[in-house]
């Protein structure tokens, strides 16, 4: 019970953190480009590679540090950067058909769904 509550925790500290940098960053910005949401996901992979690293190079941190910070905090962040983690372990395991079909079909078809949730939410 206790892991559910840190790891709850974990992520709404990644939820105010998402919403408090996308939106100073979007002020300062202007509107003309989503640069909020970019500057999250671009250093949700910093972090995310950062945390990953120090997590599996040093085996006296808890394994529940990994969970917490990624699956808690990063994944209330941002799924992106858990998007480009698994493509680039693909690459890093010479697997890159899997890679390049993980990178172009979660795109196309992200987009292609968008299309479609926007259609039907405007349908019903």
């Amino acid at each position: 019970m206790q892991k559910h509550l840190v790891l709850g925790l974990a992520g709404a500290a990644g939820t105010l953190a998402r919403f408090w940098l996308g939106g100073v960053v979007q002020r300062l910005a202007g509107e003309a480009f989503p640069l909020g949401n970019f500057v999250v996901n671009v250093s949700g992979c910093l972090f995310f590679g950062f945390v990953y690293a120090i997590v599996e190079s040093r085996s006296g941190l808890p394994g529940e540090l990994r969970l917490y910070a990624l699956t808690g905090f990063m994944g209330a962040y941002t799924t992106f950067s858990t998007y480009m983690f698994e493509s680039v372990a693909l690459m890093q395991h010479g697997q890159w058909l899997s890679a390049g079909i993980n990178l172009a079909g979660q795109t196309a078809l992200g987009v292609a769904c968008m299309v479609a949730g926007l259609a039907l939410g405007r349908f019903f």
